[in-house]
């Protein structure tokens, strides 16, 4: 619908969304495309066991109720941390002052649990400090799950690329990236703001 030949979507996160699926899906529109692809994925063997179907199937009949509340709750978090003290910027689409948020509101009905920011004191110490601190959110790579995850890119998702390379896409040292999963907001909040203090 919106003019692009395939949408490749990681169905290990959002769509499985419980952390114990790996799974991929490309979408077409076009017949002669969806043939050529999978001829490819008969060719190579690229199917999913009967587990991995059980599982995205699983993850698919709450998707709905899932996504809303990831929404939500992410929603509250970039709020929470637009107005913190220690916070430099907030990374999120649903915020109306976030560069991609037109583009996001014609491709999206809402904006997911995703939320990275930047602290203020950019040093190694403070960031570990923080990260160490979480109780709820739970230091780890991954995102999409209903639970809450915390990520330093610079040294775990975007470790192997250099530090100038990183500067120059906006990955600081400060730079935190929530996944903010399905629990109370009242104890996500409460645990941000104990990780901050």
């Amino acid at each position: 619908e919106l003019g692009a030949d395939i949408v490749m979507h990681s169905a290990t996160k959002y769509l499985g969304g419980h952390s114990d699926l790996v799974m991929g899906a490309l979408m077409v529109d076009n017949q002669d495309l969806a043939e050529k692809l999978h001829f490819i994925q008969f060719a190579g063997g690229g199917i999913a066991g009967p587990q991995d179907s059980y599982l995205a199937l699983r993850g698919i009949k709450t998707l709905h109720i899932r996504m809303q509340r990831h929404s939500e709750n992410g929603r509250a978090i970039a709020d929470y941390l637009t107005r913190h003290e220690k916070v430099a910027e907030v990374f999120y689409p649903g915020l109306t002052t976030d560069p991609n948020h037109d583009i996001a509101k014609k491709q999206m009905k809402d904006f997911g649990g995703m939320v990275s920011f930047k602290l203020k004191d950019n040093s190694e110490k403070e960031v570990f400090r923080v990260l160490e601190s979480f109780k709820v959110f739970t230091l780890a790579e991954s995102l999409g799950g209903v639970e809450s995850l915390v990520n330093h890119p610079e040294t775990m998702t975007h470790a192997s690329i250099p530090a100038v390379e990183r500067e120059k896409i906006g990955i600081s040292t400060s730079l935190i990236r929530l996944s903010v999963g399905i629990e109370d907001i009242d104890d996500l909040l409460k645990d941000l703001e104990n990780a901050l203090a």
